[in-house]
């Protein structure tokens, strides 16, 4: 066996990334300068999507009661009534989250937030 010379130029590649826990997955966070091309939360679109098939069943008189419609859902009348307020959203904060553009994640969402569409800025950063 020969040994070789050591080499003497070494070259550092630095790639600053961040890495963040997102719905029990581990997602890497670019820098904004960076173009990265989002996913969208399956966990949190499928959230929405329960809120406003669960209002429509509330609306069109399939159940009268959030009661009633967590019993027949088999799950806590609390929950649904969190998930539910996901109604209440801004439509813009919708979009953002159908199109991948949010950094939101359920458990931010599922925390009371404003009523009023012009009120809800914490969500949007």
């Amino acid at each position: 066996m020969t040994r070789t010379k050591a080499i003497t130029e070494t070259v550092t590649i630095h790639v600053p990334f961040r890495i963040v826990k997102r719905g029990g997955r581990k997602e890497i966070h670019l820098p904004p300068c960076t173009h990265e091309t989002r996913q969208t939360d399956e966990t949190l679109v499928k959230a929405l999507a329960r809120a406003f098939r669960w209002q429509k069943m509330l609306e069109n008189g399939e159940y009268t009661t959030i009661t009633e419609l967590s019993e027949a859902e088999k799950i806590n009348h609390s929950y649904l009534s969190r998930v539910l307020r996901l109604t209440l959203l801004a439509p813009d904060i919708v979009d953002m989250i159908l199109n991948g553009n949010q950094s939101l994640t359920l458990k931010d969402v599922m925390c009371p937030f404003p009523l009023a569409w012009d009120q809800q800025i914490d969500l949007r950063d």
